[in-house]
């Protein structure tokens, strides 16, 4: 695998209808988005990470943090903003102000502080080995399958997939991407500018996927979220100390 520029964009929007302010929640003693940067950190194949944001307190503590910063501006900050105007603009910006030169980006949200061990790297390996557009992870939709669901016209169940599976074992595996990591060609990545009206443009034609394991990653979008990955990383860390 040759050497490549693979630019990580932190993305972290400073509006939330969900749950405000969600990336400087504390979670165990840190912001929620601390554990996106430690995760940032940890990955060995990411050339070096910005952060963009349109909130001045997201900003500054990324700036605390070592990470540089792209201000991002009032049309792309709103929930209608698509992620790759984002990822363009932060691109960009970024290779405009520093010179560098970024041959992959990788999307990393702020709001998931739940992600698996060397989940990134994982995503970036198989862009770079496969020469492949796009690589997204992706973890099963267990009973949320859509052979199991329904629509309700008034008190009627009419099933969207009749069948008569009751065993989960017995259904066809489904995946769902899980927003751990998404890693991006930069010839894909400008596919958004060749095509504005798609906002999936960036992922190409050739998308690819791994799978991850049920409840490994954790997006914050909800107070519950929260405390689901409040759950999940005490879990981590007790694995780590039986295994230390």
């Amino acid at each position: 695998m040759n050497q490549r520029n693979v630019l990580g964009i932190i993305l972290a929007r400073g509006g939330s209808t969900g749950l405000p302010g969600k990336h400087l929640l504390p979670l165990l003693g840190q912001p929620v988005i601390g554990y996106t940067f430690n995760h940032a950190r940890a990955a060995r194949l990411l050339t070096r990470t910005i952060v963009t944001s349109d909130c001045p307190k997201i900003l500054h503590y990324a700036r605390e943090q070592g990470f540089e910063t792209i201000s991002r501006p009032a049309e792309l900050a709103t929930s209608d903003a698509s992620v790759q105007d984002t990822m363009l603009h932060a691109m960009h910006c970024h290779e405009r102000q520093t010179g560098f030169h970024a041959d992959a980006v990788v999307v990393l949200y702020g709001n998931v502080p739940a992600r698996g061990e060397g989940v990134i790297d994982r995503g970036v390996r198989m862009l770079l080995e496969t020469g492949c557009d796009s690589v997204r992870s992706w973890c099963p939709v267990s009973k949320w399958h859509p052979n199991w669901m329904a629509r309700l016209e008034g008190d009627k169940v009419v099933s969207l997939h009749p069948n008569s599976i009751h065993r989960r074992q017995d259904l066809t595996p489904l995946f769902l991407h899980d927003g751990a990591v998404v890693a991006v060609s930069r010839a894909s990545m400008l596919r958004g500018e060749q095509f504005p009206d798609d906002p999936h443009a960036f992922f190409g034609v050739d998308r690819r996927g791994f799978a991850t394991q049920v409840g490994e990653t954790v997006e914050v979008d909800q107070l519950r979220d929260l405390y689901w990955a409040e759950a999940v990383l005490r879990e981590q860390q007790t694995l780590q100390k039986k295994v230390a």
